[in-house]
C-alpha cells in the first residue's frame, strides 16, 4: 500500500481545497504518516474523510478538520502547546512540526507509555507524553501559547484557561444545534479571554466534558 500517495491525495483533496494553504503546516501533514496512529486493521483508510477510533473515548478527527483547528491555532515556531486528550498521538505530531515543544496529555499510563513509543519511532523529539488529570491540564509546565483539546466538549474547564500564555489560543469543538458542531477558538489578552467560531465540524466526543444535567419538574 503506498501510504505516500495517499497522503499527498489527503492533502491536495482534503487539506488544501478548505483554505489550508500555509506551506508549513501542508509540509506538516505530508511529513507525517497518519497511519502509523490508527489500528492496524484501520490503515486501509487512514487517509479517508472518516473519524477513526484509536482506543476507547480517542479518535482522530477527520484531515479536514485537524487541518482548519491547526491553522486557526496560527502556531509559530517559538509557541509551547499541550494537547489534551491525546489520544493516538496524531495531533501532537502535526503541531510538533510545527511549534517548540508540544505536550500529550492522557489519563492512562498505557497511552501515555504508547505515545511515548510512537513518538520515539517516528523521531519526534519535540513531542512528549504526560500522564495526568485531563480536567486539570498542566499547570508546573504552564503556560501554553497554544492548547488543542482533542474532541467535542460541552464546557471547558477554567483551569486551562489560566494556563494559557498572554496571546494563547485554546482550540476545542463544541455542541451546535442537535446533531451538529463548531470549532471555537478562545483568546487570551490580560485578563480576558473571549473566543471566535471558525468554521462547522463534528469530531467525536471527548468523554468527561458534559455538562451537568439540570433538574426539570
Amino acid at each position: 500500500m503506498d501510504f505516500a500517495k495517499m497522503r499527498r491525495i489527503m492533502v491536495d483533496s482534503q487539506i488544501r481545497p478548505n483554505d489550508v494553504t500555509d506551506p508549513e503546516i501542508v509540509s506538516a501533514f505530508l511529513h507525517t504518516p497518519r497511519e502509523a496512529f490508527v489500528p492496524k486493521s484501520e490503515q486501509s483508510i487512514a487517509y479517508a474523510e472518516y473519524e477513526i477510533e484509536t482506543s476507547e473515548g480517542r479518535a482522530l478527527w477527520t484531515p479536514r478538520d485537524i487541518g482548519k483547528m491547526i491553522k486557526s491555532l496560527e502556531p509559530e515556531p517559538s509557541d509551547i502547546a499541550l494537547v489534551i486528550g491525546a489520544g493516538a498521538g496524531y495531533e501532537t505530531a502535526i503541531l510538533s512540526r510545527l511549534c517548540e515543544t508540544v505536550i500529550a496529555l492522557e489519563e492512562s499510563d498505557e497511552l501515555v507509555d504508547e505515545l511515548t513509543a510512537r513518538f520515539g519511532t517516528l523521531g519526534l523529539d519535540r513531542a512528549v507524553a504526560v500522564q495526568g488529570d485531563l480536567r486539570e491540564g498542566l499547570a508546573d509546565q504552564a503556560p501554553f501559547d497554544i492548547i488543542l483539546v482533542c474532541g467535542l466538549i460541552e464546557e471547558a474547564p477554567e483551569t486551562w484557561f489560566t494556563q494559557l500564555a498572554e496571546g494563547g489560543r485554546l482550540g476545542a469543538a463544541v455542541p451546535h444545534g442537535r446533531d451538529l458542531g463548531r470549532a471555537r477558538v478562545w483568546t487570551k489578552a490580560g485578563e480576558t479571554v473571549s473566543y471566535r467560531e471558525v468554521f462547522d465540524c463534528c469530531p467525536p466526543r471527548l468523554p468527561g466534558f458534559e455538562k451537568p444535567k439540570s433538574f426539570v419538574f
